[in-house]
């Protein structure tokens, strides 16, 4: 028997369960001309995947007559259209988001994940909107006093750090970057299965009696829970790899985020100059483009594209507003790798043998005696 036979043989009798990534379709700068092409390649690549496309149901149907031709291998088996009748735009408030759009292609993306329709769901619209809406859809899960955005950062050791929170809370308390430790920690397991992440709180320095109160209180709690805390870290680790997770508020983490898209932009307007100052540069330029192109692969912030929004019950991810087709694609992957690995059940057991018996409340310490 041939291997194609072989293969088809064996696909019988071990049928993969399917992953249902609810996509809205209508969200982003670019909305259905790359979330459509973008979901259908990822489903073509991945054939355990059931895309619920969800927006306007006919501007969903005309893209799709165009991609699927790109696509072929995209059975009709493989997506199902979710009508919505409005988008949140980004200029929308979180309001007008919430109260007056309740049929929004957000809204019902997130209501599919709590009706046990859709394992994980994904937008790249408005930000505060899509945060507003998943917590007001899901809410948050049992231990979890607040959701965090979590992303991947490249490092210099050729993998990724994930950092949180990134935006989604200003202040916090010391209980709260721990509650973001644990989630971050089981997210960055999601990577790497069988690796037991390193922690590290971000400060001002590597000492412990260095920080804020708060810090200095979660750095307490850190060190008497269970997880692999390495320590204090400063802004120089999330890049060198030092850790594998790094923790902060949302004020700080989003500040150190913007401070490197700001700083990765300057860096490649400044190159670009520099390499066409004159013939001479520009010629340098063609003997370096190799090793240029090499570099830009490597810090290429589209194949890092994909931020989860930890401690909802239920998978949500945030995709770049301004992401191409390539960085919507990997956006599909990280909420794939999430729901396949079980985070949210990762996350629901850490937080029950991580937090220290300390903090837990009364009713919390006499179940785990009992147990």
């Amino acid at each position: 028997m041939g291997s194609d036979a072989s293969l088809a043989s064996h696909a019988k009798t071990t049928v993969a369960p399917v992953t249902r990534i609810a996509v809205d379709c209508m969200g982003g700068d670019f909305g259905i001309s790359v979330t459509i092409p973008s979901s259908l390649e990822f489903a073509q690549l991945n054939g355990n995947v059931h895309l619920l496309l969800v927006g306007l149901q006919e501007p969903i149907e005309q893209a799709l007559v165009v991609a699927l031709g790109r696509f072929p291998l995209v059975g009709p088996d493989r997506y199902t259209i979710i009508p919505a009748t409005e988008v949140v735009t980004m200029c929308d408030s979180v309001e007008v988001a919430l109260r007056r759009k309740k049929n929004s292609s957000m809204r019902v993306a997130a209501q599919s994940v709590k009706d046990g329709l859709a394992d994980a769901c994904i937008s790249a619209g408005n930000t505060g909107a899509w945060m507003a809406i998943s917590r007001y859809v899901l809410k948050t899960m049992e231990g979890i006093d607040r959701p965090a955005i979590a992303a991947a950062l490249p490092n210099q050791k050729g993998g990724a750090t994930t950092m949180l929170d990134l935006g989604a809370n200003v202040d916090c308390t010391a209980e709260h970057l721990l509650q973001f430790a644990i989630m971050g920690s089981a997210l960055a397991q999601v990577q790497d299965p069988s690796k037991r992440p390193t922690v590290g709180l971000l400060n001002i320095g590597e000492e412990a009696i260095k920080g804020n109160d708060i810090v200095k209180q979660a750095g307490e709690m850190l060190r008497s829970s269970q997880l692999n805390f390495f320590g204090n870290v400063e802004g120089n680790d999330i890049f060198k790899g030092t850790v594998d997770v790094v923790v902060c508020d949302g004020f700080v983490g989003n500040a150190v985020l913007k401070s490197v898209e700001g700083m990765s932009h300057m860096l490649s307007a400044m190159i670009r100059e520099e390499f066409s100052r004159n013939l001479f540069t520009m010629m340098s330029g063609l003997l370096v483009k190799p090793v240029l192109n090499s570099l830009r692969r490597r810090v290429d912030n589209r194949r890092y594209n994909g931020a989860a929004l930890l401690g909802l019950r239920g998978l949500v991810f945030k995709s770049h507003g301004s992401a191409d087709a390539f960085a919507f694609r990997h956006a599909l992957q990280r909420a794939y790798d999430a729901a396949e690995s079980g985070l949210i059940d990762r996350i629901a057991v850490a937080m029950v043998n991580t937090i220290p018996v300390s903090l837990a409340t009364p009713t919390e310490t006499l179940e785990r005696e009992v147990t």
